[in-house]
């Protein structure tokens, strides 16, 4: 089985297990994090009808959004101040944002570009040390004082799950929406109407993510390993 194929048969998982929670399958957007491949990857799993791809780093979404214009380019990966200029021109929606001080790169950098740029502001709901990310409490601030930034739109929030305890990624998971829930309802209805993504659950918890509210999954190994096995 090819990426292509591969990619096929997540979308069509996806697909299942969103009706399956009661929503429409376009309700959840596959984004196939393309970290591992080069441009032949890629193109393949643009041919499986893939549109919209994940990368963690400026020197990969750089060249491949400029290789592949007809596609999606999402950020998905730690935010290095000096590289913002170049994650702006390149990325349709950045999901990693969690400092103020990069929100206000980003929207100087939008600015002369004239553009609004897309974020979500990532939240470490586990509390492990190990990942990125606001605090929870300190969550609705940060979303607030981006959304006073005219450059930048604030569309939701993303976070990753303690990996191999499915458990654990549930709760995360649960926390994320019910916090998404509270700061949609202090915010102007303009703003709210935006405040809509749920960034959360990759290769290995995906199925967790679906039914607790996901509106965006992140699947890279499942659609570009051959190796991969759940």
């Amino acid at each position: 089985m090819g990426i292509a194929e591969r990619y096929q048969k997540v979308a069509a998982e996806v697909a299942e297990v969103t009706v399956a929670a009661g929503r429409a399958p376009e309700d959840v957007l596959l984004v196939a994090v393309s970290k591992t491949v080069g441009p032949d990857g890629v193109a393949a799993a643009l041919e499986g009808g893939t549109r919209d791809f994940g990368e963690n780093r400026p020197d990969q979404i750089v060249p491949k959004s400029q290789a592949f214009p007809e596609a999606r380019w999402h950020f998905i990966g730690n935010i290095q101040s000096r590289r913002i200029p170049e994650i702006v021109a390149a990325s349709s929606l950045i999901h990693s944002l969690y400092q103020l001080r990069h929100a206000e790169k980003i929207e100087r950098a939008a600015a002369e570009l004239g553009k609004v740029q897309d974020v979500l502001i990532e939240v470490n709901v586990s509390g492990e040390e190990s990942k990125s990310g606001v605090a929870p409490a300190d969550a609705a601030a940060l979303v607030k004082a981006c959304a006073a930034l005219p450059h930048v739109r604030v569309r939701g929030l993303m976070t990753m799950a303690p990996a191999g305890d499915r458990a654990a990624a549930r709760s995360a998971f649960a926390g994320l929406a019910a916090l998404a829930d509270e700061i949609r309802a202090e915010l102007p209805e303009a703003e709210a109407v935006a405040f809509t993504e749920l960034s959360m659950g990759m290769s290995d918890d995906w199925r967790e993510a679906i039914p607790l509210g996901a509106t965006i999954v992140r699947v890279g190994r499942a659609i570009f390993s051959e190796s991969y096995q759940e």
